[in-house]
């Protein structure tokens, strides 16, 4: 079981101070949480791709995690998400590829549409095409990691003639792929049908919404031959505010809450907490509303929380993180580890990918 972190890099103005980060000063603190997560046992930092404000976090997600990847030495990086859509194939599949090499394989993709509809003529898309792109793109980048000399043609970008993506992926072992969703179950099958990851971030809609996706996802799955249903690859997101005393988290975040640019101004902070995983409290009540998840989907891989939004300050983010990392993430390693049954994978890695690769070749 992998547990990490994921940021959407918001510039968001801190309500209890006023004082708004520049971009310079978020892009610096993610590095810093990144670097906090490995420092605290943590397994994965992921970061999203955004290409408009309120949003620092980087167009090419690649430039700030080969910056942590220099930086570090375990952790798994990922992004959260790359916009499969928006982006070409070809380059996702020389930047990834690079980024792999430099990360010694510690790396991860989780592919995704974003939830930005302007994006898309910013780069001669068209939302309406939005699942097109995102199969045809993918089938692509697909062929281009597994092909030494690709001849391919579609509908979305110029053909392909004898082409070769360089570099190749690191020892002949692509990275691995999640594909993430809050709405589709076309991506759903996108990921069951190539045997992928599927990443339901869970974090705004109610738990029913998501079971019937993972469900679904499963069920594929098991349709196109990759294993039992219940050895589907799932990840899923969530968030949480930590502090030892519950009643003092609560008190501490709730301006975060009610000015967040997302859900700030909407249901009440009770409310929220009750329909979704956010989990404001102890770290206790932490681990009891996550230990639910396997209750809801099933044994899973993959467990990422949002922990540095809403205009949260840096010091803040890094004491949840000591309390995610020292008192939340060991229990729920232990417990869930110790419920999942034998023939249920563990997350796939760059080492376990060219291991399985050796016995097959």
């Amino acid at each position: 079981m992998q547990f990490g972190i994921f940021s959407v890099g918001d510039v968001t103005t801190d309500p209890t101070t006023g004082v708004t980060p520049s971009e310079h000063e978020r892009i610096k603190a993610m590095v810093k949480i990144a670097l906090k997560a490995e420092e605290v046992g943590l397994d994965v930092f992921a970061v999203g791709e955004h290409h408009n404000p309120p949003f620092a976090a980087p167009a090419n997600p690649t430039v700030l995690l080969s910056n942590i990847a220099a930086r570090t030495e375990k952790i798994v990086l990922s992004t959260s998400t790359t916009l499969i859509t928006t982006n070409d194939p070809v380059r996702l599949a020389e930047d990834y590829a690079m980024l792999q090499h430099l990360a010694d394989g510690r790396l991860d993709l989780m592919m995704g549409r974003g939830n930005t509809g302007p994006v898309y003529p910013w780069f001669g898309k068209d939302i309406r095409e939005g699942i097109p792109l995102a199969v045809e793109n993918y089938a692509l980048l697909h062929q281009l990691w597994r092909e030494e000399v690709v001849d391919w043609q579609g509908k979305f970008r110029t053909p392909l003639q004898g082409f070769t993506s360089t570099p190749r992926p690191l020892d002949g072992v692509p990275p691995f792929v999640w594909h993430g969703s809050i709405r589709s179950p076309e991506i759903a099958e996108q990921a069951a049908y190539y045997g992928d990851g599927f990443f339901a971030n869970h974090i705004f809609w109610p738990t029913s919404h998501f079971q019937q996706l993972i469900a679904f996802y499963r069920q594929r799955f098991e349709h196109y031959g990759h294993g039992k249903a219940d050895q589907a690859i799932v990840g899923l997101g969530g968030q949480a505010f930590i502090r030892p005393k519950s009643q003092d988290a609560w008190n501490e975040f709730r301006p975060y809450f009610d000015n967040a640019p997302v859900y700030g101004h909407g249901p009440s902070l009770e409310d929220f907490t009750e329909q979704t995983p956010l989990t404001v409290g102890s770290p206790q009540q932490v681990i009891d509303k996550t230990l639910t998840f396997r209750e809801h989907f099933g044994d899973y891989q993959r467990q990422l929380f949002l922990m540095d939004h809403a205009g949260l300050p840096l010091k803040t983010v890094l004491e949840q993180l000591d309390l995610l990392g020292e008192e939340v993430v060991p229990v729920l390693r232990k417990e869930l580890d110790a419920k999942r049954p034998a023939h249920v994978p563990d997350a796939p890695t760059h080492e376990s990918l060219k291991a399985a690769q050796a016995v097959h070749a």
